[in-house]
């Protein structure tokens, strides 16, 4: 698939790509870690974030992340306020992924420090960061739901039934209380037979208006410990629920973290801080 936005080109797959021991490479590129979505270090969900001149081999992009061993690694190319963007996990490249947006924008406005915005062409679609009152926030679609039966496997392998249950781009299982969330201790070998990609968990927050975890071991992610584009479902549901349209939230992971959420029409809008981690360079020689 190719997508052009602001003369950026988007080249989403390279089936023929050889990979990285049939290829003579000798290189250095540039890489930093970032705590997103954390008000301190060891906080939120941390990311890699590589800026390259031009796109590499998809087989080399994946032996990075697997090498990195994070959630999420993205890559990106371009230049002042536009840029093309991929998302690796240790296991696969992924459609959409929240925290390593607002990574690499932490890295990208810390490179151009006149930027107020951002955007980045995906395999979603343009997303646009910017900052707003000492956070970065992400411009993200808005996920659909649609209610679907209980999987008996879903409620199996959660080790206790959701109250409801809506398929996106993930299973959204809904439980009544946080307490019910923060005690999930998921069969993640059972999880791994759902054909979505992950399954959020969610219920009304004491602190924050709403709660939730994810787990995606398909993609090599037992527990994610903070998910931007989880809330592309959840800030919808909630806000309908609620009847309001702008949200806190806590991702009751062992690192936890805070977003603050908007939904306006098909869009919503994910803040939080980022805390950056470490910058270095990755050595690639063979």
């Amino acid at each position: 698939m190719l997508r052009e936005a602001t003369g950026i080109s988007y080249n989403s797959t390279q089936t023929s790509a050889p990979t990285p021991r049939a290829l003579a490479l000798k290189m250095k590129l540039p890489i930093y870690q970032i705590d997103a979505f954390a008000d301190a270090p060891f906080r939120g969900n941390p990311a890699a974030v590589c800026p390259l001149e031009n796109w590499l081999p998809d087989s080399l992009l994946q032996s990075i992340a697997e090498e990195n061993n994070l959630s999420e690694t993205a890559f990106y190319v371009g230049h002042g306020a536009h840029y093309s963007l991929r998302w690796f996990t240790p296991a696969k490249e992924v459609d959409l992924c929240g925290h390593a947006t607002l990574a690499a924008a932490h890295v990208v406005f810390g490179r151009n420090p006149d930027l107020a915005q951002i955007t980045f062409e995906s395999r979603s679609g343009p997303l646009h960061v910017a900052r707003e009152e000492g956070l970065l926030t992400l411009d993200f679609p808005a996920q659909a739901r649609k209610r679907c039966d209980i999987p008996d496997s879903l409620a199996k392998a959660l080790g206790r039934r959701p109250l409801e249950c809506f398929r996106s781009m993930d299973y959204l299982a809904v439980f009544s209380t946080e307490s019910d969330i923060a005690g999930l201790t998921p069969d993640f070998r059972l999880l791994k037979t759902l054909d979505l990609r992950g399954v959020i968990v969610t219920a009304p927050g004491s602190a924050s208006d709403f709660v939730s975890r994810f787990f995606a071991p398909n993609y090599g992610i037992d527990e994610d410990p903070v998910t931007g584009s989880a809330h592309c479902a959840l800030a919808p549901y909630w806000a309908q629920r609620l009847g309001k349209s702008t949200l806190s939230a806590r991702q009751l992971s062992k690192r936890t973290g805070t977003l603050r959420c908007r939904v306006e029409g098909e869009r919503v809008f994910i803040s939080g801080q980022t805390v950056p981690y470490m910058e270095g360079t990755i050595r690639v020689e063979g």
